[in-house]
């Protein structure tokens, strides 16, 4: 049997599949086989499937569409590893991420655990300022993949590890979608099982191609945190309202801006700033002008589609509409 299962959901994306199966192919550690979980897609990766089977221990599984949790709960009925790795179709893999994983393992009892994103710089500028802008200390606080994280680690699906053991005992995936891995990842803790971010252990995200998606699937995430507080209170906090905040400040100084030029003035002054430390942030970072250039857009994208999530889910709590009932195309 080998030591590791990756479990990956893909849902119309056979050019990502194909991608993220090459990167694979290349791992330096080879006891792992792959399952991947075709979740009703109309555009299927089984041809690509079919070929890489001939490379690496890989099967495919087509089952009816019920979106990325229950696929990979799926998957994980099916794994014959000892440890359960899911990725998201959009990640690639770095050739020593599971000899990483292993070695780290061997020195370390943990039960779930889970690893950063990073950006190549073969992305496209665009792409690598999301990336940047979604892990940035200064637009998230540093709560995706952050070594210094207060309080217990909460994997993230796009990069997350378990035991055969806590899926025994969880069952896995409770809700499809829209926070389903972070409410699986409290529930891991609130059983008692010891998790941990490995920071060597990372995948290169290439999240969304444009800008239109990026504001649709950081759209998600706020919504994703609202769902979230229907199976848990208190994991809504003041960060999380940041981006709400950020909108409300912005709009409010737009506003005041028309009554009051010189105190709309200062007000902007504070925006401009703001934006201008994330723009050197990235230039430093990224060392590229191109995508840092895009940085001041793809944080106010960020802020807005996070602070549109919260309020739109919000609004749909109150009124009683529980989105887990069934299948929605949310992005």
């Amino acid at each position: 049997m080998p030591r590791y299962s990756i479990i990956i959901p893909v849902f119309n994306r056979p050019d990502e599949i194909d991608e993220l199966l090459t990167s694979l192919m290349k791992q330096s550690f080879s006891d792992f086989e792959v399952v991947l979980v075709e979740d009703g897609s109309s555009k299927t990766c089984q041809n690509i499937a079919g070929y890489y089977s001939k490379q690496l221990n890989l099967r495919y599984f087509f089952k009816e569409n019920e979106g990325q949790g229950y696929a990979r709960n799926y998957g994980y009925q099916r794994a014959k590893g000892e440890i359960f790795i899911v990725f998201d179709s959009d990640c690639l893999i770095p050739p020593n991420y599971l000899q990483e994983i292993n070695s780290y393992l061997e020195l370390h009892q943990v039960d779930a655990f889970g690893g950063p994103d990073a950006a190549l710089d073969s992305f496209t500028p665009i792409q690598r300022a999301i990336s940047h802008t979604m892990t940035s200390f200064l637009t998230t606080g540093g709560i995706r993949g952050s070594k210094n994280q207060i309080g217990p680690y909460h994997p993230r699906s796009f990069n997350m590890g378990i035991t055969k053991k806590v899926f025994q005992k969880t069952g896995g995936y409770r809700i499809p979608f829209m926070g389903e891995d972070l409410e699986f990842s409290i529930r891991i803790i609130n059983a008692g099982f010891k998790t941990v971010l490995i920071p060597n252990a990372f995948v290169y995200h290439k999240r969304r191609t444009n800008l239109i998606q990026f504001y649709k699937q950081i759209n998600y995430f706020g919504r994703a945190r609202i769902n979230l507080t229907r199976f848990h209170s208190g994991h809504l906090k003041i960060l999380h309202l940041f981006p709400l905040i950020f909108v409300i400040g912005f709009i409010s100084v737009l506003v005041l801006s028309l009554l009051n030029q010189s105190l709309g003035f200062l007000g902007i002054q504070f925006y401009i700033i703001y934006l201008s430390l994330i723009f050197t942030e990235a230039l430093i970072k990224l060392k590229s002008f191109k995508a840092a250039l895009y940085i001041p857009l793809t944080t106010l994208i960020q802020m807005s589609g996070y602070a549109v999530g919260l309020i739109h889910e919000g609004v749909q709590k109150f009124r009683g509409i529980d989105p887990n009932k069934k299948y929605v195309d949310l992005y």
